[in-house]
């Protein structure tokens, strides 16, 4: 007995080592690099490559529009080069006489603005202002004569050739000039005229209009003339079928043909509801 009390070895001998002697490394020593090392690089190549494809395509995207740009101005450019100098002289008096004319009206509504948001005057101002665009409204639908400087514009057809689309075109071309109210012969034309019939047996709105026909407008006669006069316009077209265009401007052009307004029509309910 005491022999083999002796040879046992001390209490935890041999079987435990030391903190730390002889035990085995963890399973994940040396497999995950430090914090931050080899995981960043991969992110960052992730993060700039759809980066890089939106400049790619914002700049594809400038590049295109730009090339359309310059072949749309190139084949203007090559358009004019190829007008008279008094047909360019035309071409640039419409455009300044257009801006002149927006430039005013911007002017206008500006002061009219400025009135209406004067305190002291707000009411008078409002009132007035309704006035003025009643009675702008009568001249516009027809339901109030008016005049003032303008044109007198004779459209010859001898060769009764002068068709509705002519009339219509001359009607566009002098709204676009900036007219204000016209009529041709007694029928006074409004946003819903229409222009029918056969060279030669013209109708507006239904009623019959002969050759010569008389164009009475009001607004700038240089601007409206301009625009009839332009390369292949009105007095182009007329010209091709063998009849004239004779522009005549007047400081006091008298629109009083007058047309008569629709009565409206409202729905009704059927029967038993």
């Amino acid at each position: 007995m005491g022999e083999q009390e002796a040879a046992a070895p001390p209490d935890g001998a041999g079987s435990e080592p030391p903190d730390g002697a002889g035990t085995e490394p963890p399973d994940d020593a040396g497999t995950e690099p430090p914090d931050g090392a080899g995981s960043e690089p991969a992110t960052g190549r992730r993060r700039r490559d759809p980066l890089a494809a939106v400049l790619i395509g914002v700049l594809t995207l400038l590049l295109g529009f730009a090339f359309a740009v310059q072949v749309r101005s190139t084949d203007t450019d090559a358009q004019l080069a190829g007008l008279r100098e008094e047909d360019l002289v035309r071409i640039l008096d419409d455009l300044s006489a257009r801006e002149d004319r927006l430039r005013q009206e911007i002017s206008d509504q500006r002061a009219a603005l400025a009135q209406l948001g004067s305190s002291d005057s707000a009411a008078a101002a409002a009132l007035a202002e309704a006035e003025q665009r009643a009675e702008a409204l009568g001249i516009l639908n027809g339901t109030v004569a008016a005049h003032g400087p303008g044109l007198e514009v004779v459209i010859s057809d001898p060769a009764d050739r002068v068709t509705a689309g002519v009339v219509l075109n001359a009607i566009q071309e002098l709204r676009g000039a900036g007219a204000e109210t016209m009529q041709i012969d007694g029928v006074r034309i409004g946003v819903s005229s229409a222009i029918t019939g056969d060279p030669g047996a013209l109708e507006i709105d239904g009623e019959p209009v002969e050759a010569p026909y008389t164009i009475r407008v009001i607004g700038s006669p240089e601007d409206m003339a301009t625009a009839l006069s332009i390369p292949g316009g009105v007095s182009a077209m007329v010209n091709q079928r063998r009849g004239s265009v004779d522009i005549r401007p007047s400081q006091d052009v008298v629109v009083d043909a007058l047309r008569p307004l629709d009565t409206p029509q409202y729905a009704e309910p059927a029967d038993g509801d």
